[in-house]
């Protein structure tokens, strides 16, 4: 994080401001702009914690807070510690504690052995921008806690960022879920991993999953395999915008006709190509369908690419699916409150009759594409390869990027999906 202060603005700001309004610390509207209420939350943590108090987040009050933002803190066991008396001074329950560090022995703790100390609040944050680095820290973090999750990366972006996957369940029945193929759609993200994290502390507490589904009983019968974010460098350029470090900075503002604005109309990876209209299904039509739309090359969107499958993105996606057996997958898109299940009419009969049971769940509509969004799609895809029930799902409502004010009423309408389909 780069050093913050008074009237900076962006990501890591909001992210700052997110962590500190967890922590107890008023900075008013978490809006990514580092004002006066910010300033005064900062000195407050800064004097809480013996920092000087110049209101300035640089590398010592960064250093503090760095364990806060990854979600937990290591611990050099002391003589006399135990697992209760660690939980007393971070503020935390024992269990926690325990199921972070399952090969320790609370009874015979080993002076000078670190341990993780989860803290005691959601790790997820869904009321800010979920960057590339967010999604990382968030993966850490959920590993850190629950050390028991499968996670690593199915392949690498254009720029070389992870192209990452968490493994919920043990269970034969594998399906899955990705999201962020398009970079204006990046609300997706946070979806899915504020499912996971929810997931797992249902898990481990025993709780009940929304619906009355028995978590652990769904872990032994299902594996959820999440692929949070597809298109990691188009989401970094429309949260951070372009860095002239990056190789292709002359040729990606030519592709988005002469701006250094991707916030507003920026869907494609870093190469200018719609991940999207990548997949070989029907890519010809695709292709062919491209000047119509006024589409002539790499540029925001619907640019189909050079020949299917050509992005790495793409690649691994389709390599990791090849991989397993999955029953059924979800992309998230955004935004249209819809369920698309159909794919020139390949899709078998159960697509249609889970998709009808999708969209009770949601209060989404069920229906299927016109036009150039009809084909070369990742849901396409499968079903074209397997004959088996695949769906986009488009959430929320408006123009997209949509507003992270939206993400309770989208988590909402979606949560019972996300479990449900791991069921069918």
């Amino acid at each position: 994080m780069r050093t913050l202060r008074v009237g900076m603005s962006g990501s890591d700001v909001m992210e700052l401001q997110a962590l500190l309004q967890k922590l107890g610390y008023d900075v008013g509207a978490v809006d990514g702009v580092f004002g006066p209420r910010t300033e005064n939350a900062v000195i407050a943590f800064q004097r809480r914690f013996g920092l000087t108090p110049d209101g300035i987040v640089g590398p010592n009050t960064y250093r503090v807070l760095e364990p806060f933002l990854r979600g937990y803190d290591l611990y050099v066991i002391r003589p006399g510690d135990t697992f209760g008396s660690i939980a007393q001074r971070y503020g935390v329950r024992p269990e926690t504690i325990a199921i972070a560090n399952p090969d320790q022995d609370p009874n015979r703790l080993m002076i000078g052995q670190r341990i993780v100390v989860p803290y005691e609040m959601n790790l997820v944050d869904t009321n800010i921008n979920y960057t590339y680095e967010v999604l990382a820290r968030d993966i850490d973090g959920l590993k850190a806690r629950y050390p028991f999750l499968e996670t690593g990366s199915i392949g690498n972006s254009v720029l070389g960022r992870n192209l990452f996957y968490i493994r919920l369940g043990t269970g034969p029945n594998e399906v899955s879920y990705n999201a962020a193929h398009h970079a204006l759609e990046w609300i997706t993200s946070p979806l899915l991993m504020k499912f996971t994290e929810e997931y797992l502390r249902a898990y481990t507490s025993g709780q009940m999953l929304p619906g009355g589904y028995d978590p652990r009983v769904l872990w032994n019968q299902s594996s959820i395999y999440i692929v949070p974010m597809v298109n990691p460098d188009g989401v970094d350029l429309v949260l951070n915008g372009l860095s002239p470090s990056n190789p292709y900075y002359t040729d990606l503002i030519q592709w988005n006709k002469g701006s250094t604005d991707f916030s507003r109309d920026w869907e494609a990876n870093n190469r200018g190509v719609d991940l999207n209209h990548n997949y070989d299904a029907a890519w010809d039509l695709s292709k062919a369908a491209e000047a119509e739309y006024g589409v002539t090359g790499p540029g925001p969107t619907r640019y189909s690419g050079p020949y299917p499958v050509s992005e790495p993105e793409t690649q691994a996606m389709v390599a990791f699916t090849n991989r397993h057996n999955f029953r059924l997958v979800m992309a998230y898109h955004s935004q249209g409150e819809v369920i698309y299940w159909n794919f020139m009419n390949m899709a078998p009969p159960e697509g249609r009759t889970i998709g009808e049971q999708l969209s009770q769940i949601s209060g989404y509509r069920l229906d299927e594409t016109t036009g150039i969004a009809s084909f070369a799609g990742y849901k396409d895809w499968f079903i074209q390869q397997t004959r088996r029930p695949g769906y986009t799902i488009e959430v929320g409502r408006g123009v997209n990027p949509l507003p992270i004010s939206q993400f309770d009423e989208i988590y909402r309408d979606n949560i019972g999906m996300l479990i449900f389909a791991a069921t069918v």
